[in-house]
């Protein structure tokens, strides 16, 4: 994965290379010396014809050392066999390694050749080091690698820094109340998981004021029937008594809706859960179930951890929904199933339709046509919202019949 602290190390990298191949090659062509490109032993045979021979006088060679010297414009000494020197001409050189046939050594003051001579003499030649660059040319060498450097590192910059410009965009878009702004991922690196993250937040938080919204459209809508029956009952209730009943039911309706309602604002608003304790869920479900007639529960105790409240909240939901909407018997099966435990609710009523399956668990949603006008339409939203808060998923199983299912994972 290419990071970005990495891709700035790799940049820095690259232009330090780039400036080291450009001193090299600014050192090989204005302080370079290559005056003499042939081997060794030829110069070595060139030399001996302008120096006397091994044997002649001291003043001899002398002579033709100063006369070399001048010529080349160089500091010139003539060694023996041993390294001592038999005459010099300008400034001192040092004595010669006689390792092979010569050398050259570069030195501040100039580079040094060594060439030895066929008789085993040597001669040693400090020549003049070439003129340095001008100033204007320093200025010029140093302009042109910093022009490299800036070239090279702009696409890298500019993609860096228009990416975050584009992250910032999309920011002040979803603070203006834009809540469909997303911006593009771009790369592998700490500023694109920057850029996923923003669209994962965004996208929840759209999702949860849609949702709010949508709470709020259709709660104001079904609290309109209870109080409109409430209304009616209230009027009618001195001159027919029997109606208190079906007003107690009315108002119990609407205790209910505002509880559900309270209650699928708080999920939605709180990130983790309140209370977590061990919970058995098959004796959990025998309590509920043991509220309705016709109801059974079976299977095996498995230990749950979660929110005792919610999760009752959660079984009685699918008995009731089974209850309003299906037939009798009702059955709870409570099993285990590898490292999950798996509540199922079924009845003996009729298979729901496809195209109603996917909206079963939408809030506020009836299937149409269904009989029996009660319930909020809350139940089965809750049951799934309950289970996903507790690790687990809701489904439909429409191979068993009208059967809900509930896994949630096992403590």
């Amino acid at each position: 994965m290419r990071r970005l602290y990495l891709q700035v190390y790799l940049t820095i990298v690259a232009s330090l290379v780039l400036v080291v191949l450009t001193a090299g090659v600014v050192w090989h062509f204005l302080a370079g010396v290559g005056p003499f490109n042939q081997p060794f032993e030829v110069a070595g045979e060139v030399l001996a014809e302008l120096v006397p021979p091994a044997d002649a006088p001291s003043a001899d060679q002398q002579h033709a050392i100063d006369r070399l010297a001048l010529r080349l414009g160089a500091d010139l000494a003539l060694f023996d066999a041993a390294g001592r020197p038999l005459a010099a001409a300008g400034r001192s050189v040092p004595a010669p390694k006689r390792d092979g046939r010569g050398s050259l050594l570069r030195r501040i003051d100039g580079p040094v050749l060594s060439v030895a001579l066929p008789d085993g003499r040597w001669l040693v030649a400090r020549l003049p080091p070439r003129q340095r660059p001008s100033p204007l040319m320093l200025v010029a060498v140093l302009g042109t690698v910093a022009l490299a450097v800036a070239l090279g590192a702009r696409p890298v910059v500019k993609r860096l820094t228009g990416r975050l410009e584009r992250l910032q965009h999309g920011v002040e878009l979803l603070g203006a109340g834009d809540l469909g702004a997303r911006v593009k991922v771009e790369g592998r690196d700490e500023v694109a998981r920057l850029a996923q993250s923003f669209n994962q937040a965004a996208v929840r938080i759209e999702s949860l004021v849609d949702a709010h919204r949508m709470l709020l459209a259709n709660a104001s809508h079904e609290l309109r029937t209870p109080l409109t029956r409430i209304r009616l009952g209230l009027e009618l209730v001195e001159a027919q008594p029997e109606r208190k009943a079906e007003l107690a039911r009315d108002i119990a309706e609407l205790d209910q809706l505002v509880d559900e309602i309270l209650l699928v604002s708080r999920l939605d608003a709180a990130v983790e859960l309140d209370v977590r304790e061990d919970i058995d869920l098959a004796a959990l479900a025998a309590e509920e179930c043991a509220r309705y007639d016709d109801c059974s529960v079976a299977g095996q105790s498995i230990m749950v951890r979660g929110d005792p409240m919610l999760l009752r909240r959660m079984i009685r939901n699918l008995v009731e929904n089974a209850e309003l909407y299906g037939k009798p018997p009702i059955e709870v099966t409570v099993e285990r199933r590898a490292d999950q435990a798996v509540l199922r609710v079924s009845d003996r009523g009729a298979v729901i339709d496809e195209s109603a399956r996917e909206k079963l668990f939408s809030r506020f949603y009836r299937i149409p046509g269904r009989s029996g006008s009660k319930g909020t339409g809350l139940g089965l939203a809750l049951v799934k919202q309950i289970a996903r808060r507790h690790g687990g998923d809701a489904s439909y199983d429409p191979e068993r019949g009208s059967s809900f299912t509930v896994v949630l994972p096992a403590s």
